[in-house]
């Protein structure tokens, strides 16, 4: 059995060459991390082993391997399990005898041992990254910049070569347990690690990065679990961003409730075009000239809701379509065309019912000369609200059924959330009977046949439920 002690990549490549050419199995080589080790430990055994892969190296040429093997070695060389350099070899073994594919086959156990270390540095190299904060300090020497930062993994060697372009002009040292880089303006130099107390405690900049981060802060979007994972409170000591964090959370809502009140100011949406009369005939007419948001800008037309304006059963969509949006009127395109069939197997005709959607414009991406749907942003929809809260009053149905999670949230609000088992009545400000169904579009955008069917099942007997709901024979 050979042994060696290797403390980085380098050496872990040089040895492995050597035995490699030496045709030295895996069961037959044991690579020991040198932090695992005491200082006499495996000695002149390690010494015997590098000293016959040199020789052999020095021999033998080099095998070839995938270039993505060695970039998918520098990675795990810092991870920090000690067995790293044993399943790097292992791998390297079969990618040399036989199995030069291996790396392409995912559900490989080593392969697939080394991605997940892989991708645990490389999260680690991106939290590195983003959470170094270097502090001014002045010496006898001049103006330095230091950094202290715990990593989960050894991955300051990946980390400094990109520090050492970015902040080329300046001259910085940044500090892990584990090693220590610097900076001097032209070359990097590595050194032993170092605790926090060897790291300044605080500088003028500090406040520079409360004034930045409490500008970016949105309160809108606030994720506390995701927060605590995409910034680990163990690294909070050393970022000055992260003694405001208590602060902004406590004014959130008051920032909220101030956001909205300003995008209503900026939006009148479709309050300030609604008339005075409410009957169908009057809001159609009003809608022609709806301003309210900027999908109009857009769009050939508004698209208002057709049908009887008496009807008993009204469905909600989302927003109007491509060929919608030329004709001006809901449900013609490939969508209708699965709603009328479902229309169809449920025993219901469109002249009965009153069809519309929660957003009156198309909102659309280009591709080529086509106009492709893209969902409508949720300014638009509550700009829009008031038509379809004006349409909904106006003819007062028995049931409303939603086609799509965008019609529910725009008919039941906060409780759209309880209704995402689809078929089951919610209560509704507009109707005592209200349920959610699929949108026909998508049982276009379904995977497969299967599922079509079964998506096109649902929504016909939903559409059975409301018939009986409403009382149509």
């Amino acid at each position: 059995m050979f042994s060696a002690v290797v403390d980085n990549f380098d050496a872990w490549r040089k040895q492995a060459r050597g035995l490699l050419a030496a045709e030295r199995a895996p069961s037959a080589v044991r690579f020991v991390a040198a932090e695992e080790t005491q200082p006499s430990l495996f000695g002149d055994e390690a010494a015997e082993a590098a000293d016959s892969a040199k020789i052999t190296e020095l021999n033998s040429p080099p095998r070839r391997v995938p270039p993505a093997f060695l970039d998918l070695a520098k990675h795990v060389a810092c991870h920090r399990t000690p067995g790293r350099w044993n399943e790097l070899y292992r791998l390297l073994w079969r990618l040399t005898h036989d199995e030069p594919r291996l790396l392409e086959v995912a559900t490989d156990d080593d392969v697939h041992l080394l991605r997940t270390k892989e991708k645990q540095v490389t999260r680690d190299v991106h939290k590195m990254k983003a959470f170094v904060r270097f502090r001014r300090v002045e010496t006898p020497d001049g103006e330095r910049y230091v950094a202290w930062h715990r990593p989960d993994h050894r991955v300051l060697p990946l980390v400094a070569p990109f520090f050492s372009r970015r902040f080329r002009e300046m001259h910085w040292t940044v500090m892990t347990p584990d090693a220590t880089a610097v900076w001097d303006g032209e070359q990097l130099h590595y050194g032993p690690g170092a605790n926090s107390a060897a790291a300044p405690q605080g500088d003028a900049l500090e406040e520079l990065w409360r004034t930045y981060y409490a500008g970016i802060f949105n309160p809108a979007r606030i994720k506390l679990k995701m927060m605590r994972r995409e910034m680990p409170v163990r690294h909070w000591a050393t970022l000055p961003e992260t003694t405001i964090i208590p602060e902004l959370l406590a004014a959130a809502p008051r920032r909220v409730e101030a956001m909205v009140r300003a995008a209503a100011a900026a939006a009148p949406g479709a309050a300030a075009y609604l008339p005075e009369a409410r009957d169908w005939a009057s809001l159609a007419a009003a809608a022609a000239g709806c301003r309210g948001c900027d999908l109009h800008a857009r769009a050939t037309q508004t698209v208002f809701g057709v049908g009887n304006p008496r009807a008993r059963i009204v469905l909600v969509g989302e927003q109007p379509g491509d060929q919608e949006d030329r004709a001006g009127r809901p449900f013609i395109g490939p969508a209708g065309e699965v709603l009328d069939g479902a229309l169809r197997q449920a025993g219901l005709a469109r002249e009965e019912l009153y069809l519309t959607n929660a957003v009156k414009h198309f909102h659309w991406q280009p591709q080529g000369t086509r106009r492709l749907h893209k969902k409508p942003p949720a300014r638009a929809e509550a700009a829009c609200r008031p038509w379809l809260a004006a349409e909904l009053d106006a003819v007062g149905p028995k049931a409303i059924v939603c086609l799509g999670a965008t019609a529910a949230q725009a008919v039941l609000g906060r409780d759209a959330g309880k209704a995402r088992e689809r078929g089951v009545w919610q209560r509704s400000r507009y109707c005592e009977r209200t349920l959610v169904t699929w949108h026909p579009a998508a049982i276009l955008r379904a995977p497969d046949a299967p599922a079509a069917a079964r998506m096109r099942a649902d929504l016909v007997r939903h559409l059975q439920m409301a018939q009986d709901e409403a009382g149509i024979s």
